[in-house]
């Protein structure tokens, strides 16, 4: 089995135990907001000491960055925020596996902004892929309810919070590729680490800045939650890693087509571990994304 099909199902299993832990921290104890920053700000330490140790014990020097290393990474790691904190906001809304499933839109936004900035074509069986996607988000996003007419209830918070998040998720894997792409090194694990570190360090201190002037307080309870959210800063950081090294070696869409193993995981985390009911409707959205998301890689 090739390496980067084993990093991107590691990766999916870590980023579901993630945001099992950002959805429990977001149910009360932090907002939105601070859930987001409490992946990155436990996340950065264990990255950059983990870099370092890597170089030592490589006796590698430290590569240099392209101009476009910095492009990329600052779209990325912005577009991350803001996609992770889409998701977060995500878990008030609907339970968790159905949010999941809504962020894994992902894989299809990604073929879509391929065509559009890097003009990668897609075959007519890839079209169709992509419109079964189309139709298992629709299954998702219609929820039942006197609240108005179908296309009314389409137009809800959970379906527009989840397609947001998938759209900032594909910018944000096109520009960690990018980035891990512009280091000047052969060793795609160091290339990986570098690349992740710069950004996870930029997105701590960035967010951390946003939120003491827009959330006062967060900050604060965001380390009064450490016990909590320093296994989401290792479990982001495993997950991360397993992602930009896997990037390194083989495009985002084939990487994010494995990681759709994290629509199983995260059902069997909603079931098991919060005690949500997954209704048929549900069940049928799910198994049409993941089968389009799927067929999109291979058809394309």
């Amino acid at each position: 089995m090739e390496p980067w099909i084993i990093l991107s199902v590691a990766a999916a299993a870590f980023q579901t135990l993630r945001f099992m832990l950002q959805k429990h921290l977001s149910m009360g104890a932090l907002s939105p907001g601070g859930a987001t920053l409490a992946r990155f700000f436990y996340s950065a330490p264990f990255v950059v000491t983990l870099v370092l140790g890597y170089l030592w014990a490589s006796g590698a020097a430290w590569p240099g960055y392209t101009p476009a290393f910095w492009l990329y990474a600052v779209t990325g790691g912005l577009s991350q925020i803001l996609a992770t904190w889409c998701v977060v906001a995500l878990f008030a809304e609907r339970n968790f596996a159905v949010g999941i499933t809504f962020k894994k839109t992902e894989v299809v936004q990604t073929a879509i902004v391929g065509l559009v900035i890097l003009g990668d074509r897609i075959s007519v069986w890839g079209m169709g892929a992509i419109v079964l996607g189309l139709v298992g988000v629709l299954i998702l996003s219609d929820t039942p309810g006197p609240e108005g007419r179908w296309w009314r209830r389409l137009g809800n918070r959970a379906a527009l919070l989840g397609l947001a998040s998938g759209a900032f998720f594909a910018v944000s894997a096109v520009g960690y590729r990018g980035a891990t792409l512009e280091v000047a090194s052969d060793d795609a694990l160091l290339r990986a680490g570098l690349s992740l570190a710069v950004v996870t360090v930029m997105q701590a201190a960035g967010l951390a800045l946003w939120l003491m002037w827009r959330e006062p307080g967060q900050v604060s309870r965001v380390i009064a939650a450490r016990r909590t959210a320093v296994w989401m800063g290792l479990t982001g950081m495993a997950g991360s890693l397993c992602w930009f090294t896997a990037f390194t070696l083989e495009n985002a869409a084939m990487v994010f087509a494995v990681g759709q193993v994290e629509v199983i995981f995260s059902l069997a985390a909603s079931v098991l571990f919060f005690g949500e009911r997954i209704t048929r409707r549900e069940v049928w959205g799910i198994v049409l994304v993941t089968l389009s998301v799927i067929a999109v890689v291979m058809l394309r």
